[in-house]
């Protein structure tokens, strides 16, 4: 039987982070526990990249080797009828065993979505950041461009972070504003542990004017955690996607991307008005 790469969308809010815990209350309990009832026996699963508590993913990627023959739509079909509505199985693919979903990806794809009006959102509470004041994008934006290629995050990790080395490599990083929302996108090698939620604040902070752009440069020179800004609310960040090598021939070419979409009814523009008659 050849190894199952799956990959899993999930709401983070209605965990606690993706790793099992004693508890079970994790989105990997929950997966193992769908794939187990399929499978009839316990199952293991490894996957791309941790989120933590209250982060979302729309293409989390996931492996396991299955202890026992399905079709490959038992994976998908049969594990969705034992997970709760948070969280769905997209997709399953046949790969063989040198696959892993954490080692063999290349880059990872994170979205942060950042509700920027006076009045905190009531509907999309867990599911977006939020911040009051107004934010200048441009300024945003060029303190972002200092962020990309290969640097010394030490500024931007969690002091629990477990990583060997605080060096990545950011490949794209764009601040889009789409109505009353700014849209942060990350693609990179891979993350430290609050790397994007540290980044987010201090790209608020330089939006709001507390610092200027070249703020970053500072942060990145220094190294210092305790110099950079709050760690950001994890509400408004998706694990968006993994890439791969071609080989695997996963489904959409090896890049599953799935960023999240503002919904039409949130984007706060005034309704057209209609003639009555």
């Amino acid at each position: 039987m050849k190894r199952i790469a799956l990959c899993v969308e999930y709401a983070g809010d209605m965990f606690e982070g993706w790793q099992t815990q004693p508890h079970g209350r994790t989105v990997q309990d929950a997966v193992v526990h769908a794939l187990s009832c399929v499978a009839g026996v316990q199952v293991e699963l490894v996957c791309a990249g941790r989120t933590d508590t209250g982060v979302h993913a729309t293409a989390q990627v996931v492996h396991f080797d299955p202890p026992v023959e399905r079709p490959i739509n038992a994976w998908v079909r049969g594990a969705n009828s034992h997970l709760p509505a948070s969280v769905a199985v997209r997709w399953a693919h046949e790969v063989d065993d040198g696959f892993h979903a954490r080692f063999s990806a290349t880059a990872r794809h994170y979205r942060y979505l950042l509700f920027n009006a006076p009045v905190r959102p009531a509907l999309l509470s867990g599911r977006v950041g939020w911040f009051h004041m107004p934010l200048d994008g441009e300024a945003m934006s060029s303190a972002a461009a200092a962020l990309v290629g290969q640097h010394d995050f030490s500024a931007f990790r969690a002091a629990a972070c477990q990583a060997k080395s605080p060096v990545r490599t950011i490949r794209a990083l764009s601040v889009i504003r789409e109505g009353d929302f700014w849209v942060f996108d990350f693609c990179a090698d891979a993350f430290l542990h609050h790397m994007i939620r540290n980044i987010v604040g201090a790209l608020v902070y330089v939006g709001k004017g507390r610092h200027g752009p070249e703020w970053i440069d500072h942060l990145l020179s220094r190294k210092d955690r305790t110099q950079s800004a709050p760690t950001f609310a994890p509400d408004g960040l998706y694990l968006c996607g993994v890439e791969y090598p071609d080989n695997w021939s996963l489904p959409q070419g090896g890049r599953i991307i799935r960023p999240p979409q503002l919904p039409m009814v949130l984007s706060c523009s005034e309704p057209e008005s209609r003639s009555a008659g």
